[in-house]
């Protein structure tokens, strides 16, 4: 099979995913209570909605820079604002692309393998502090959190099965460290992995460039400040909407770690994914109207997806890296 059928199969799979969770978030909609919602939302929140939605991709291309820096001095942050631009819009049609995307935009000087190898360990940093939001939002808020998280996202994921998903994950783990080995055992008798290696090896050397990084604390304040921008996002829509005014900050926080485990699933955008979690943990904890979850879902993740498409467009059309 060539590359373009795989990528036509990947994307009608990605679409018709998508498709079943928009179909799980808006079966239940009202829509007369939705446009309602919506006629009432206070649009003097959205600039500031917007304000930290920019706030936190300055500061994503900013930290980017520190990882990329060691590998190549030159490179602008203005360079890196477009480059994440362009990948953020690769990601709303096709996910998972964009991190391909924006690493071709910067990978003349340090090598395409190296940056990726940057971009992944971005990711990871991520990844933790999602852990980080999940463990401060329970530590604040158990209570009210504690019994969502193991109910609504634990249990299903661990299904009735009497296999814990600690020897599921151990096994993975053990798989992965299986490949890795065969890769690098067998890569002068194998073409395949000799080049398999060759982009691991660029993938370490690409991560492990923060080991070089002259300033890590700030790569540590800039994760910080791109997750309390992503916060503070959600903390605007909450004020934005009227039934939802009287949460705070704590529950910001929670909706956010929440919504963002909509970033692994593979739909565009997390189109529909983010609605249902999102519309769920208000509907579960707060006992909001499944109507109100999706009205803040959607104007979150749809106003999000709008400066993402024309930032996106700016930075390929008339990038400031020129």
């Amino acid at each position: 099979m060539d590359k373009k059928a795989k990528s036509a199969i990947k994307y009608t799979l990605s679409f018709l995913l998508a498709v079943v969770f928009v179909w799980f978030a808006f079966r239940k909609v009202d829509w007369q209570a939705f446009l309602s919602g919506l006629g009432q939302t206070r649009w003097i929140w959205v600039p500031a909605f917007f304000a930290a939605s920019v706030g936190a991709l300055i500061f994503r291309a900013l930290r980017w820079k520190l990882l990329l820096r060691p590998l190549d001095p030159e490179v602008s942050a203005a360079r890196l604002w477009d480059a994440n631009n362009v990948g953020n819009l690769a990601n709303m049609v096709l996910p998972g692309t964009g991190e391909f995307v924006r690493c071709g935009y910067v990978c003349s000087r340090c090598g395409y393998d190296k940056a990726l190898g940057t971009a992944v360990m971005e990711r990871l940093w991520d990844f933790l502090a999602i852990g980080l939001l999940f463990v401060l939002a329970l530590a604040l808020g158990a209570g009210r959190f504690g019994s969502f998280f193991q109910e609504q996202i634990v249990r299903p994921l661990a299904g009735r099965s009497e296999i814990s998903l600690w020897w599921v994950a151990l096994l993975a783990a053990a798989v992965i460290a299986a490949g890795i080995w065969a890769i690098f055992r067998f890569r002068s008798r194998s073409r395949l992995c000799g080049k398999l290696a060759s982009v691991a090896s660029g993938l370490w050397h690409g991560m492990g460039s923060i080991s070089k990084m002259d300033h890590k604390w700030a790569f540590a304040l800039y994760t910080a400040c791109i997750w309390t921008m992503y916060v503070l996002m959600s903390w605007c829509m909450l004020k934005a909407v009227p039934a939802l005014e009287g949460l705070g900050i704590v529950d910001a926080l929670f909706i956010s770690a929440v919504g963002n485990i909509a970033s692994v699933i593979p739909v565009p955008g997390g189109m529909g994914a983010y609605h249902y979690l999102v519309a769920l943990t208000l509907s579960s904890i707060y006992g909001a109207s499944w109507d109100t979850g999706i009205v803040f879902a959607t104007l979150n993740h749809e106003l999000h997806a709008l400066l993402v498409i024309l930032l996106g467009a700016a930075s390929y059309i008339i990038p400031i890296s020129s």
